[in-house]
This record gives structure tokens, sequence and C-alpha cells, in this order.
């Protein structure tokens, strides 16, 4: 297996020099191992002698939905502790008599709940967590289940909140001792981080009441707002440990990680019929890529990404901390198409 690392690195580089993103990470590989990686730029532009390095730590943003959510949400469904195409008003108590109690897990993981799609929590319930839960939890619905796919915040939410009550452990315990720990991401974990780990992490927005840029501290509001942790974002990881997850994701048969090949094929197939955009269970169909290829994708709002491909075997993981630059999405999705395109080539 080949792979294009000479274009891939000529590729990064340019996105530094224009500003795209201070520094960038990347590799590629396959069930076996990681076949090509490395970096581009500085870890923060204020310390341009500092030159980001595989290990640096990044603020993973939304891909927290699948590091802890997705992850140990297959983990209750492959031990038989959730149907997802159950009422959640049938087995779950905090919304029964609510209109989430309506909706099915797999509503949820296919954005198809029909949940607000409001997402500023201070505004809308206060600062209190409990406020917070019990306001998302027992919203009034945006439409009918079923009906559209609409991405929420909401959905990961709601949906880290249901594995905490199956499993009867908060959310950054359960998925530590079932999925990062067993897989051996030891450096993977909810913020916000000590002061020795922060210290190689790449540097995020710019905070406007402080004058400095999040580093250490969930760029997200949101997981700010609830301690660190929830399901929509407040994980910190490396490409290494991204690496050890996809390739678990590949493997033929499930080993120390709650999760296995089940929940993998089950996840990456078109969930939503004629619904539009198409959605497997939070993975979403690559843009861009052939449907033959079979190649899906998350992203971080940060400058996070991962690809993975069953059907052709490989997986690729790009880290950068765009958002230390601008909100701008544009600049950073063409460089992750074409990104996308050299590792799946």
């Amino acid at each position: 297996m080949t792979y294009r690392t000479d274009r891939i690195e000529q590729l990064l580089s340019e996105g530094v020099r224009d500003k795209v993103y201070p520094g960038a990470v990347w590799a590629v590989g396959d069930a076996h191992g990681t076949h090509a990686q490395g970096f581009a730029g500085v870890l923060d532009p204020a310390e341009p002698d500092v030159p980001m390095r595989l290990d640096t730590v990044f603020d993973a943003a939304s891909l927290t939905k699948i590091l802890a959510v997705w992850a140990s949400i297959g983990a209750l469904w492959q031990e038989g502790k959730l149907d997802l195409d159950v009422p959640l008003g049938a087995f779950w108590p905090e919304v029964d008599g609510h209109p989430l109690e309506a909706v099915t897990a797999r509503n949820l993981l296919t954005h198809t709940a029909g949940l607000p799609l409001r997402a500023q929590l201070k505004n809308l319930y206060g600062t209190d967590p409990q406020d917070v839960r019990d306001g998302v939890l027992h919203e009034a619905l945006h439409r009918p289940p079923g009906e559209a796919v609409e991405y929420t915040d909401r959905a990961a939410l709601i949906l880290g909140y249901l594995a905490e009550h199956l499993s009867g452990q908060r959310l950054d315990q359960l998925v530590t001792q079932r999925t990062w720990q067993p897989l051996g991401m030891d450096n993977t974990c909810f913020g916000p981080l000590p002061a020795e780990v922060t210290a190689r992490c790449a540097p995020t927005e710019l905070d406007q009441d402080t004058g400095t840029h999040l580093k250490g501290v969930a760029h997200d509001f949101s997981a700010r707002l609830l301690g660190g942790v929830c399901g929509i974002a407040g994980a910190f990881t490396v490409l290494d440990d991204l690496g050890t997850f996809l390739r678990h994701m590949l493997a033929s048969a499930p080993d120390r990680a709650g999760f296995g090949p089940a929940w993998t094929t089950e996840s990456l197939t078109i969930q939503t019929g004629s619904l539009e955009p198409t959605r497997g269970l939070f993975w979403h169909p690559a843009p861009g890529s052939d449907s033959a290829d079979g190649i899906w994708v998350h992203y971080g709002f940060t400058g996070t990404g991962m690809w993975i491909s069953p059907q052709q075997g490989r997986w690729a993981v790009l880290l950068t901390n765009k958002l230390y630059y601008t909100r701008d999405r544009q600049p950073l999705t063409e460089v992750r198409n074409a990104f996308r395109a050299l590792a799946f080539a």
C-alpha cells in the first residue's frame, strides 16, 4: 500500500504558508498500523521556534462525539443494554412524559430526531449543569422524528446523558474504562488539562476575556459550561491515539475495547434512506469522494478530522489548530478534501 507522502507534505506546508492553520500533524494507515505520518508548521505563531510535533495535544472538538459518545453507545448496544429503535421514554424516566420520549437512539445518531437547532445552553437554561440537563431533555421538538436530517450538537449531548443513565457512570469515566484505557489511548482525556500537558497543547481561538488563545481548556463553550465533560466536545487527544482508535474500528474481531466490528459495520452504513444529507450513525460519507470508495469522515470545529474506509482497509487523520486564525471553514475544507484524495488514492 503506497501513499503520496511528498504531496501530502507539500499540501500541508502550503496551508501553513497561507495561514490556514499554524501547524498540522497527519497520519495514514490500515488495520495493522500507521504507514506514514508527519507534521508541518509551528505549535503557536507567538513562539515561531517551537515546531508542531507528532505528540502535540489537540482540542478534539466534535471528534469527542465519536471518541466518547459513539464508542460508548456502541459498547452498550453490543452488550444488549440499548435497542436503537425503542423510543427513549420506554426505558428512560428522565424523558418519560416529555417530547423526547418518542425519539429513538437511532434518530439521535442520524440527526433525524427533530431536535431544536439552538445550542446556546447558557442563554436557554442558565449555568447550573442540572438545569441544563433538565432543559435539554425536556425541550419541545423542532419537528417530528424521522422527517429530516438536521445536524445539531444536542444529539450528542443527549446521547452522552443516555450513556450515563444506562451505565451509571459519568461519560468521562465510562469511556476511559471501556474504550480509551483498554486500547492504550493514554493521551486522550477530557479537559481541562494539567499544566504539564497544556504545555504541548495546540492553542485555539483567542479568548476575548483574557486576551490569550485558549490552550488546555475546551474551545466549545458548552463543554466549558458543563465542567469540561459532555457529549458535544471537551476531549483532547493526540495523533497516535486516533490511529489506534481507527485501527480498532478496522479490526476483524473485537479485542480490548467495548465496541467491535458489528458496531462499525452498523455505523458505516447509510441509515437515512432517501433523506439528504445522507448519514450513518454519527459518521457521514466524505464530501467529494466516490460512494464506491466507502470513505466516512467526522470533523471537529477546531480543525481536526478523521477518515475511515473499511472497503479499502484504510484510515487517515489530519489535526490542525486552524481556529487560531479564523472561523472561516472554506480554506481548511479545501485542504481536507485534497488530503483525503491523497490519503485514499
